[in-house]
């Protein structure tokens, strides 16, 4: 593993199957009783300019059962949040923690932080990648269908920064994805470079239907990500026609999952309805969350 996990365009199939194979583990062993507290004694430092439910808690309870403990950090706790500078900021953390994860804004910011700092680097999102969400995912379809390699999955909405890294997450380890979003929501010019690569394993088009169509998983998350509530009005109306439906499900195979990051708008990207059919595979997703961390934090702070 490298120093940091600042996005998945960092990483190499093996790298991330590494990290999926410790969570497996991690998870049996949670679920056996057996004590993994390999991180005894260190402390992550979790600086969040946006809030979350599930990155807070996983990360917090991760940290716990790893035998360390985690310290949360808002913009008023720091002094970053009254405009020190991040190289001073990452110099200081470094003296005193062994790990920082960061949950904000400008991926600029997550590069910078892990520049200057000498201790690892965690994304917990920006508004270009969310990674730790997206082995999570990897992990849950894993679980679901034994292997990634040949598993089509179609993402339905917006090309936001859980799109990109499931783009990414998906065509590294040898999985089909087709995205289908509306006009002037697709993915980043990045993101879309780097898929170029793999042909026909990636596509993507502006019918939600033929995305899903014989798809494995199906995929969504919400239309309007936090600080994009002042335009949800118009991406309600510029979304219409791609929630996730008993008529899209009909595309898919029978036997498709579904996965939604959360948090879920029942009756805007998905419907309740499938919402319910589909509750089991995405909670096991959003605890998956806490394993995959564990395993990211084992790798980078052991």
């Amino acid at each position: 593993m490298k120093k940091d996990l600042l996005k998945l365009l960092d990483l190499s199939k093996e790298e991330i199957i590494e990290i999926l194979n410790l969570a497996d583990q991690m998870k049996y062993n949670l679920k056996h009783g057996i004590s993994h507290d390999v991180l005894k004694g260190k402390t992550l430092g979790m600086i969040f300019l946006k809030s979350s439910t599930r990155t807070r808690v996983s990360f917090e309870t991760g940290m716990y059962q790893l035998g360390g403990q985690a310290l949360f950090l808002s913009s008023n706790d720091l002094q970053i949040g009254r405009g020190e500078p991040v190289e001073d900021t990452a110099r200081v953390l470094s003296r005193y923690l062994n790990g920082i994860m960061i949950r904000t804004f400008a991926q600029e910011e997550v590069d910078s932080l892990a520049k200057w700092s000498s201790i690892p680097v965690i994304n917990g999102l920006t508004d270009f990648s969310h990674p730790c969400q997206i082995l999570a995912d990897l992990m849950t379809v894993r679980e679901y269908h034994s292997a990634l390699e040949g598993v089509k999955i179609a993402y339905i909405g917006d090309g936001n920064n859980v799109c990109n890294s499931l783009i990414v997450g998906a065509l590294t380890c040898g999985m089909k994805i087709s995205v289908a979003t509306p006009k002037g929501y697709e993915p980043h010019a990045d993101i879309l470079k780097f898929a170029e690569k793999f042909g026909d394993d990636f596509s993507l088009v502006n019918c939600p239907a033929e995305a899903s169509a014989n798809a494995d998983v199906l995929y969504t998350d919400v239309w309007a990500s936090m600080g994009q509530e002042e335009e949800s009005q118009k991406r309600m109306k510029d979304f219409a026609g791609f929630q996730v439906n008993d008529e899209i499900m009909a595309g898919a195979h029978s036997k498709a999952i579904v996965l939604h990051c959360l948090p879920a708008h029942r009756g805007e990207e998905i419907t309740a309805e499938v919402f319910e059919k589909h509750a089991n595979s995405i909670f096991d997703e959003a605890e998956n969350r806490l394993h995959a961390q564990k395993a990211i934090m084992a790798l980078l702070m052991k």
